[in-house]
């Protein structure tokens, strides 16, 4: 029990699972077929149950199936699309990967890469006249799928055995390898359903890359886990989301913050489907949403946002604001989620409620430990709690609100400032449309607050007047020395805004 197989176990075979634009339905017998033969298929090639086997496919219908369906019988690892040669090279590498699946007719580097390194390549086969997310793999050259084989729906991982394995960012140091288990997955993925309260009936649109721990879990495995539906975008559009929202019948969606905000930029172009939509909640997670952005939001679609906080260490969900009517603190991430949740000092104590440190996390859905690196998991780990590197503080009715990345904090002459407060200041004034607040090194106080800033169309101010503003709202010392005017904040490959060596990036760290 508590596999990726025991996850959809019990849904109703005829229900629709997985689903697009112009595609059949497919339902979740056909899901269970596809895991099966994928299972059979791998085996074939010479795959054993464990072996590491990398994806590097294209966002959509085939990308969910195919993950749900490797994970459910050897170490999946999605990668990427955009990755260059050179980033798909360290991260073969690192992975020790046995397999590598690739889109049928999609020329990137990641084939040459795999053949210049003796990794088998198995190319994924779809039928566009076939259900949505259905598709066959064409092996090695070499093998063959044999139907006297082991049926593929015979082979069963265990609980303990490895579904998933993702890359830390690596922002600021090498990136590190988390290994998940089935019953990571499969404990994250109820842990994620029972705080929306999913049900069949529900359909979730995914705009989430899913090569990334979010769309993965909140978006696929938490709706399979509830024997509902997802709708598989091919990646983030903002000029198309209003036209998924429509064709999909969606009752919800999950983005991060940026994605949301875009949203909401196009929002008013699209009256009819605002009318019309079917949403019973929007989600957001992996960054901070600025309460701004979710008063827009919830007047806009006259729904709840529930803002929930999660990290790829944690199969993501740590905790969630929930639904209405219990009560939703905007501006927290709510109380625990999944994972029991508690504050810890650097020396290891932990605090009580109210007082302020770093995130810890211990549970069910909770990785043991980074795979091949002793060093991270000394550091990452005290006492069997695992240190997120955040910082917040549990309110005395349990619910989180996080100040901060420890490494993000920014030190000014030894007074500490948390960026997500400055931030929250400036997208007060009506003038700013987005705001990232950053270290800017200094010769004599080590760190300077400085400020990346979006306009909202057609709005004007300069550098000081905004200073000012802020200046009326927070202590001289947090005010930003600088704010630089950007038309777009640089973004990571999730859409996430990039606060980590953005002056850098600017060409604003010479400290001078």
């Amino acid at each position: 029990m508590d596999t990726l197989r025991d996850l959809f176990a019990g849904a109703d075979a005829a229900s629709p699972a997985i689903l697009t634009l112009d595609r059949p339905v497919l339902d979740y017998g056909g899901l269970e077929e596809v895991v099966a033969d994928t299972a059979l298929a791998l085996q074939s090639f010479g795959i054993a149950s464990q072996d590491r086997v990398a994806m590097v496919l294209p966002n959509g219908p085939e990308m969910a199936s195919c993950f749900v369906a490797v994970a459910s019988y050897c170490a999946s690892a999605p990668l990427n699309p955009a990755y260059k040669a050179e980033e798909l090279d360290f991260y073969l590498d690192d992975l020790d990967a046995r397999l590598l699946i690739v889109a049928e007719g999609i020329d990137g580097p990641a084939r040459g890469v795999a053949e210049r390194r003796g990794i088998a390549v198995a190319e994924l086969v779809t039928d566009v006249s076939a259900p949505a997310g259905a598709f066959s793999l064409r092996g090695p050259e070499g093998t063959s799928v044999d139907a006297a084989t082991a049926r593929g729906d015979d082979v069963c991982s265990e609980a303990a055995d490895v579904g998933l394995i993702l890359h830390t960012s690596g922002t600021t140091s090498r990136p590190k390898m988390v290994p998940l288990t089935q019953r990571n997955l499969y404990a994250s993925a109820g842990h994620i359903a029972a705080s929306l309260a999913l049900e069949p009936g529900d359909r979730c649109l995914n705009v989430m890359p899913l090569f990334h721990i979010h769309g993965l879990m909140a978006a696929v495995l938490a709706t399979l886990s509830s024997g509902a539906s997802v709708f598989c975008s091919p990646g983030f559009n903002a000029l198309r989301f209003f036209s998924w929202l429509d064709a999909s019948e969606a009752t919800w969606y999950t983005a991060v913050p940026t994605m949301h905000q875009s949203i909401l930029d196009r929002a008013a172009r699209n009256p009819d489907v605002l009318e019309r939509h079917r949403l019973r909640f929007l989600r957001s997670s992996s960054a901070s949403l600025p309460p701004q952005v979710m008063q827009r939001l919830e007047e806009t679609f006259r729904a709840p946002v529930i803002e929930a906080y999660g990290m790829t260490e944690a199969a993501h969900q740590m905790a969630s604001n929930p639904l209405p009517p219990l009560l939703r603190k905007p501006g927290s991430v709510g109380p625990s989620a999944g994972p029991e949740m508690a504050i810890m000092n650097e020396a290891g104590d932990l605090l009580p409620r109210g007082e302020i440190g770093e995130v810890v996390i211990r549970g069910p859905n909770v990785t043991a430990g980074y795979l091949a690196n002793p060093e991270a998991n000394a550091a990452g780990f005290s006492d069997g709690w695992f240190r997120t590197g955040d910082q917040g503080r549990i309110d005395e009715e349990g619910y989180l609100t996080l100040t901060g990345r420890l490494k993000e904090i920014i030190n000014r002459g030894g007074e500490k400032i948390s960026p997500r407060e400055v931030d929250e200041i400036l997208m007060d004034h009506e003038a700013v449309a987005q705001v990232v607040t950053f270290a800017l090194p200094h010769p004599r106080l080590g760190e300077e607050v400085a400020a990346a800033v979006v306009l909202e169309d057609g709005a004007e101010i300069d550098e000081k007047t905004l200073r000012g503003f802020a200046g009326e709202r927070l202590a001289p010392f947090k005010v930003p020395a600088k704010v630089v005017f950007l038309d777009e904040i640089p973004k990571g490959a999730t859409g996430k805004l990039q606060r980590i060596g953005l002056a850098t990036k600017l060409g604003l760290d010479s400290g001078e």
